[in-house]
């Protein structure tokens, strides 16, 4: 209208003029009269969502969703849309201080906040990030606090591996994005893709051995003639112990922390009943991630042979939940990756993993926290006083 000549208050004036339009709806294409201005709220309204599943040891892709409606919505949010992690970029601190320190999932840290001062990483500011739930006391495992997401203890975790450290690894990880090393990428403030996150979370069930997502294995002619053939591109980011360890964590996630409603019904923080009693019984390490506001819900989960990841969110970053009963990952994100995995498992030709991960043979980090603990107080008396003041 502009380059007709229109003036800028007549082009404003036919935002509000109702014209016949064909919408999305959930339940099909509906025929309306809507004005330009409503239907841009109409749709700004949606949630979106995008889903990328790969094969464990190969990469194969097996589905990719990279939204709610292709005819209405042609944004690729698996491999375009970059949105906030959040806590799904913690497993990847955790990791490195696993792979650098040999640190158990049984190790203690503190629960209690943690202040990073200012000149140190380069920082303008002292950073000292608070739990979600405010609550401080004590000592937490690593896996206990990976499960409920506590913040200190990843800020501890940075701090004690270095935020370049931690880059480095995200990098090996697959994970071509810009990354700043600075602390705050601990909990996840750094914009990713899904197809990324994939990728770098199928490290794990895949023995350290990053395996870059692959759809096209070989082109052939009308023949049958092999024109091109493809093999996955590979690289070695983690030892197979530090690999197998992180994935002990993220069981534990499923088990008791934020992913623990893919077992049974859960009750959120705003006492709400929410989600499917799924109920499965089988081995699953993932992690949730929600970001600021309540924009972003993730959920990253994986069996040994199949890794899924799930985003949901706003078209626009302003579209958010008012709380977070409703806008975490768990709400938001998980129950379209248990609806997902319930349709993988019903169908058997799929041959999807229910089986425990395989543990490396000759281990040397300690799994078994009693066995840890046991050989704590052998070797340190003053871990005695610490556990009888704790328990």
């Amino acid at each position: 209208m502009k380059k007709q000549g229109v003036s800028e208050a007549e082009i404003e004036k036919s935002f509000d003029k109702k014209t016949k339009m064909r919408i999305f709806s959930w339940k099909g294409d509906l025929d309306t009269i809507m004005s330009p201005l409503d239907s841009i709220r109409y749709y700004k309204h949606f949630l979106q969502a995008g889903l990328l599943s790969v094969e464990a040891q190969t990469g194969h892709v097996k589905a990719w969703v990279g939204g709610i409606n292709y005819k209405h919505f042609q944004y690729d949010h698996v491999k375009l849309g970059r949105r906030q992690v959040g806590s799904t970029f913690k497993p990847f601190v955790y990791a490195t201080a696993i792979n650098q320190l040999q640190l158990s999932p049984c190790e203690e840290l503190s629960n209690t906040i943690w202040t990073i001062p200012a000149g140190k990483y380069g920082l303008k500011e002292d950073w000292a990030p608070a739990n979600s739930d405010h609550k401080y006391g004590g000592f937490k495992t690593l896996k206990n606090a990976l499960a409920t997401s506590t913040n200190v203890v990843t800020a501890q975790l940075i701090d004690k591996t270095t935020p370049e450290n931690v880059v480095k690894l995200a990098k090996n990880l697959g994970i071509e994005s810009d990354l700043i090393p600075v602390p705050s990428i601990a909990l996840g403030t750094v914009d990713l893709t899904l197809y990324e996150m994939v990728g770098a979370y199928n490290t794990f069930p895949s023995k350290g051995m990053y395996v870059k997502p692959m759809m096209v294995l070989r082109i052939e002619d009308k023949n049958g003639t092999v024109l091109a053939d493809f093999t996955p591109k590979t690289k070695e980011a983690l030892s197979e112990e530090a690999a197998y360890t992180v994935v002990n964590l993220l069981e534990g996630v499923t088990q008791y922390g934020s992913g623990a409603r893919l077992r049974g019904w859960t009750r959120n923080p705003d006492s709400i009943v929410t989600g499917h009693p799924y109920n499965f019984k089988n081995a699953i390490a993932g992690k949730t991630g929600t970001t600021q506001n309540q924009s972003d819900g993730w959920f990253m989960g994986f069996v040994p042979n199949l890794t899924t990841g799930v985003w949901v969110g706003g078209e626009d970053r302003a579209v958010h939940f008012p709380g977070i009963g409703r806008g975490q990952g768990a709400s938001m994100a998980l129950p379209i990756w248990a609806l997902y995995m319930k349709k993988c498992y019903a169908n058997k030709d799929l041959k999807i993993s229910d089986k425990a991960f395989r543990k490396p043979a000759n281990m040397t980090i300690e799994l078994d926290c009693e066995k840890y603990q046991q050989n704590n107080v052998k070797s340190d008396s003053t871990a005695v006083d610490d556990a009888d003041f704790f328990n």
